[in-house]
């Protein structure tokens, strides 16, 4: 029988049934390396689902930011409903890492919200790949960071089954061991409940409570639980009754309720070995004359140590990470995907996807931690053996990841390289699927020079929202972003901008309003580009076309011009007073396949139709939302509803934002820009 077995209303259509029968034999031909070059809309996803499929394997898919990832494991569980889909990304809504400014003499403390969802969705991850064969993960560039040791990650776990023999006594000893607390009033994932001889555990992925009774120092019963099923306001004082639970079942398995879990025996050493390193770094550092370095060190690593000793856990446990997990210095940590091999899948198959970008963060994360970790040591805030707490390096990393399709519509020299090695030296695995299943061309493209552009987009845009269509307008800048927005919106135009100070998960939000139509035109930088599937956007607007760099180069121009292919009227246009090589190539890759889509229809007979896609709801704990804006606290609150028969001036919150701009530039003696936004304050006051 099929551990992967994919459903879905559509069938393969285009160049897909040969995309997937080129990756599938690739893959069972035992190909490292491959490229899928898919244009956007193509159906790559589908596609990946379709090798799933074939080659049925756990697979790993990387990508290189939440919102894709997101977007990637919907479908995904959609897919193929009946295996472990799982969702594997950063748990920190917010994060500032431990570091140390010399300069300044300033030590800043490791500061982090945990999003207790996300971080449920790991253990449900690393449990299930430690227990099932049917595991699909979709992981952020993350995965590549330590998490611990699977070996004693599942070596710890707890195993029971029917008429075992076990007091409570010893139950309940394990479960501490585990990492688990005691709450009799609310208890929460990785916590349990004891009452009488009935214990219910709250595992870490939060998706059910284990129920154990004991008779006579055996288990009698074991239940599972549906929390998310129960009333919440009842559960904690009331407990879980029968009828609320599944029926008997003969076994269950109890997992760490922390990735830092290690057995007494080791940690003991693991301490000893902690204090030894302790001893020798603090005589250097009193050597070398350190003597304020090494009081911080001392006191700093005791209290840590005295931490793990009473509780098996102390903040920041993970930079104790090399003598936990018995690494030798310099050796790799364990990461997501060590829970492949140890779970004995080394022949799990791994897609990177919009592989441009992701392979450079992944080759890029070792170097930027090590610098910062250095520093803290230098100064007496953390022990040598901190640096291994640490990303994997680029080569730690390829050894890992096994056989490899990278997929992009504008792969990298590094993946082509990668993907040209020849196999029976017959073909090179790089597989191209240019045919959008609803027969959509790549956008048709017009280069105009710069001057009135202004009065042009305004135009053009409005033209657009007359059809109900979106647009997109891209710029180099942040502040020209949110200046051209509030220029538009001044211009009866319902428009917002996006760019990195947006927080990252309200992001999914402002795209579904844009999709909605609370937003006809949006601005941005970069972040309208990779695998934003938007397919009401009808028109790209790229200013500042001709500034050769990497937020204009040909890599960049194509993804961007891209967000314009889900739609039948799909059309970009360019602002640029001379003609790059970038725009050059972009231009002639983008008409090279519009030209083999135009064939294809020709010959199959197919009218382009625009991709349809129902709007989705991004639920609330991977959503940040704030009532005090718009977007979760984004620092914007301009009026959205601009119209012919809505309002015209910005709202309260819109001029609450403005003034709150106004004080901030003056303190930061910027006087131009302050007297600029007292002026607007003045004029929409007077209007309103």
């Amino acid at each position: 029988m099929s551990r992967f077995k994919l459903k879905s209303n559509f069938k393969p259509t285009g160049d897909q049934p040969a995309a997937i029968q080129r990756l599938s034999q690739a893959i069972m031909s035992d190909a490292k390396d491959q490229v899928l070059l898919g244009v956007t809309g193509s159906g790559k996803t589908y596609s990946m689902a379709g090798v799933i499929e074939k080659v049925q394997r756990p697979v790993l898919v990387i990508s290189h930011n939440k919102t894709l990832a997101w977007q990637l494991y919907r479908e995904f569980k959609e897919f193929f409903p009946n295996s472990a889909v799982h969702y594997f990304v950063s748990y920190y809504d917010y994060y500032q890492p431990e570091a140390y400014i010399p300069q300044s003499n300033t030590y800043i403390q490791k500061d982090a919200r945990i999003n207790e969802k996300i971080d449920q969705m790991r253990h449900a991850t690393t449990q299930d790949l430690l227990s099932r064969n049917d595991v699909i993960v979709v992981a952020s560039v993350s995965c590549i960071y330590n998490i611990g040791s699977p070996e004693d990650y599942s070596d710890l776990s707890l195993k029971l089954s029917l008429n075992q023999t076990i007091s409570r006594k010893e139950l309940l000893s394990h479960l501490v061991t585990l990492g688990y607390t005691r709450n009799e009033i609310d208890p929460k994932p990785g916590q349990f409940r004891a009452r009488g001889e009935r214990i219910e555990a709250y595992p870490a992925t939060g998706e059910k409570v284990t129920i154990i009774e004991i008779s006579q120092n055996k288990i009698s019963k074991i239940n599972e639980g549906r929390p998310d099923k129960l009333n919440p306001q009842y559960i904690p004082l009331r407990g879980i009754s029968r009828r609320e639970t599944t029926p008997d079942i003969q076994y269950t398995r109890l997992f760490p309720a922390h990735f830092w879990a290690t057995p007494d025996d080791k940690q003991k050493i693991a301490i000893t070995n902690i204090r030894n390193e302790l001893h020798d770094h603090l005589r250097l550092l009193k050597k070398q004359g350190k003597l304020l370095e090494a009081q911080r060190l001392e006191q700093k690593t005791s209290f840590d140590l005295e931490m793990i000793e009473e509780t098996g856990f102390c903040h920041g446990i993970e930079n104790y990470s090399q003598h936990l997990d018995f690494r030798k210095p310099g050796e790799a940590p364990y990461t997501l995907l060590d829970f492949y091999t140890h779970a004995g899948y080394s022949n799990f198959l791994t897609f990177i996807d919009e592989s441009h970008m992701s392979m450079p963060q992944l080759r890029g994360m070792y170097f930027g931690d090590r610098s910062r970790k250095q520093t803290l040591i230098e100064h007496g805030f953390r022990l040598p053996s901190a640096i291994d707490n640490r990303p994997l390096r680029f080569d730690e990393f390829n050894k890992r990841i096994g056989q490899t399709v990278y997929v992009s519509a504008t792969p990298a020299e590094y993946e082509i390289k990668k993907a040209s090695r020849y196999v029976g030296g017959s073909t090179p695995h790089i597989v191209e699927q240019l045919i959008r299943p609803t027969g959509l061309l790549d956008p048709s493209i017009e280069v105009r020079k710069t001057q009135n552009q202004m009065k042009h987009l305004i135009k053009d845009i409005k033209a657009r929202v007359a059809k109900n269509q979106r647009i997109l307008v891209t710029t180099i800048t942040k502040r020209l972003a949110e200046d051209i927005a509030e220029y538009l919106v001044e211009r009866d135009i319902k428009a917002y901008y996006l760019h990195s100070e947006i927080h990252t998960l309200e992001r999914p939000k402002i795209l579904h309003d844009l999709r909605s139509g609370k937003i006809d035109a949006l601005v941005g930088i970069n972040l309208l580009r990779e695998g934003l599937d938007l397919p009401e956007v009808s028109l790209v607007v790229i200013l500042d076309a001709d500034k050769e760099g990497f937020l204009r180069n040909d890599t960049t121009l194509i993804q961007t011009m891209g967000r314009a292919a889900r739609h039948v009227e799909g059309h970009v246009i360019m602002y640029a007073d001379t003609m790059t090589g970038s725009m050059k190539r972009a231009i002639r890759e983008t008409n090279r396949r519009r030209k083999i889509q135009e064939k294809y229809n020709k010959k199959h007979n197919i009218t382009p139709k625009s991709i349809e896609k129902p709007l989705e709801q991004f639920p609330e704990e991977i959503v940040a939302t704030d009532n005090k804006s718009p977007y979760g606290g984004s620092p914007a609150g301009r009026q959205l509803t601009t119209g012919n028969n809505e309002t015209k001036q910005l709202n309260n919150a819109s001029l609450k934002y403005l003034e709150t701009e106004m004080k901030k530039a003056a303190k930061e003696m910027n006087f131009e820009r302050a007297a600029e936004l007292r002026d607007k304050i003045l004029r929409y006051t007077q209007d309103k």
